[in-house]
C-alpha cells in the first residue's frame, strides 16, 4: 500500500512540475516593462536567495566542500550555468515577443537532440526506432526551415542549450536543489552587477513600477525553484519511463497556450513540421515503452530462474541430508 501511495504521489509531483513549466508563459508577460535580460537577472538573483533559504532549512551543506575541491565539477557547473542562462534568457524573450509556439517546438525537439548528443558525445548506440525518430526530426526541421525561409533558430537554440545542460548535469551527478544553488551562485554576481548597472542608468524596472511588480520580479526565484523541487520528488518515486512521458506535458501546454491563448499563427508548413516532430516523438515513446517492457520481462524471467535454481539446490540438500551415510549403513548393531 505504501509503495502504491508513493507512486501516486510521485505521479502528482511530476504532473505538477511539468504543468508549472508548461504554464509559465502566462507569468513572463506580467513582468513587463522589464526587458528579458533584466527578468533573467532577477531570476538568477532571486533563485539563489530562495534555494539558499531552502538548503538552510534542510541543513544540506555537506556537498559544498566536495564541489569546491573538484575542478572538474566546478567546470561542469560553469558550463551548466552558462547554457541554462542562454536557455532561460531566450525563452523569456521568445514568450514576451510572441514566439510561444516556436519556443514549445524547442522543447519538443529537445529529446531528439539529447539522443543525438548521446551518440556524438557519449558514443551511445541507437536502436533502429531511435534512428528513425532522429531522421524524422531532422526532416521536420528542414520543413520548418523551408516554411520560415530560415532555420527555426529559437527552437534549435532552446533544444541544444537544454540538451547540453542535461548532459552537464548527467556528468555532474548532483541533486536538483544543490545543482540549482551552485549554478545560480555562478550566475549571481554577473546578474547582480547588471541590475546595479541598470539602476545607475535609471532604466531598472524593479521598484519603479510599484510594489506588486517588484514582488512579481522577486517571485521569479519561486517560479524557478518550485517546479524543480517537484521534479526531484517525482524522480525518486516513479520510473524513468513515466518521467519520459510526462516531459511532453510542458511543451504541449506551451503549444496550446501559443495557439489558443496568444493566438499565434499556425500556417500549413508549421503544422507539417510539428506533425513530423510529433511522429518522431511517438516513435521514441513506442520504442521506450517496448524496451522497458522487454527489460521487465527479462528481469522477471531471470528472477524466476534464480528462484527455481535456489529451490532445486534446497531440495537436493534436503534429500542428501535424509539419506544414510555409507558408514552408518554397514555399522553392526549393539
Amino acid at each position: 500500500m505504501e509503495t502504491k501511495n508513493e507512486g501516486r504521489a510521485g505521479l502528482l509531483y511530476g504532473i505538477g512540475a511539468y504543468g508549472m513549466w508548461g504554464l509559465v508563459p502566462l507569468f513572463w508577460p506580467l513582468l513587463k516593462p522589464a526587458g528579458a535580460v533584466e527578468i533573467l537577472a532577477h531570476r538568477m538573483v532571486w533563485s539563489l536567495v530562495f534555494v539558499g533559504l531552502a538548503l538552510l532549512a534542510l541543513r544540506r551543506w555537506s556537498w559544498i566542500p566536495e564541489l569546491v575541491r573538484s575542478p572538474r565539477k566546478l567546470a561542469l557547473i560553469t558550463v551548466a550555468a552558462a547554457v541554462i542562462s542562454v536557455n532561460w534568457g531566450l525563452y523569456i524573450w521568445s514568450v514576451n515577443t510572441g514566439r510561444v509556439v516556436e519556443a514549445s517546438l524547442g522543447y519538443f525537439i529537445n529529446p531528439l537532440v539529447t539522443i543525438a548528443l548521446g551518440v556524438l558525445v557519449l558514443k551511445e548506440r541507437l536502436r533502429p526506432a531511435q534512428w528513425a525518430a532522429v531522421g524524422v526530426g531532422f526532416a521536420a526541421v528542414l520543413v520548418l526551415a523551408i516554411g520560415y525561409g530560415q532555420p527555426p533558430w529559437v527552437s534549435l537554440t532552446l533544444a541544444f542549450s537544454f540538451a547540453i545542460y542535461g548532459l552537464a548535469k548527467k556528468k555532474l551527478n548532483l541533486g536538483g536543489l544543490e545543482s540549482l544553488a551552485a549554478e545560480t551562485a555562478v550566475q549571481f554576481l554577473p546578474a547582480l552587477g547588471y541590475l546595479i548597472w541598470l539602476g545607475t542608468q535609471g532604466t531598472l524596472a524593479f521598484g519603479s513600477e510599484g510594489t506588486g511588480h517588484a514582488a512579481l520580479l522577486a517571485a521569479t526565484g519561486i517560479v524557478t525553484a518550485v517546479p524543480l523541487v517537484c521534479f526531484g520528488a517525482a524522480a525518486i518515486r516513479v520510473p524513468l519511463s513515466t518521467l519520459g512521458l510526462l516531459q511532453y506535458l510542458a511543451p504541449t501546454f506551451q503549444f496550446l497556450l501559443g495557439v489558443l491563448y496568444f493566438h499565434e499563427a499556425m500556417p500549413p508548413e508549421r503544422w507539417a513540421g510539428f506533425s513530423l516532430v510529433w511522429l518522431a516523438l511517438t516513435l521514441l515513446t513506442w520504442d521506450a515503452l517496448r524496451t522497458a517492457r522487454r527489460s521487465r520481462a527479462a528481469m522477471a524471467a531471470a528472477a524466476a530462474e534464480a528462484v527455481a535454481s535456489a529451490e532445486a539446490v534446497a531440495v537436493a540438500s534436503v534429500e542428501a541430508a535424509a539419506q544414510p551415510s555409507p558408514a552408518s549403513a554397514v555399522r553392526p548393531g549393539r
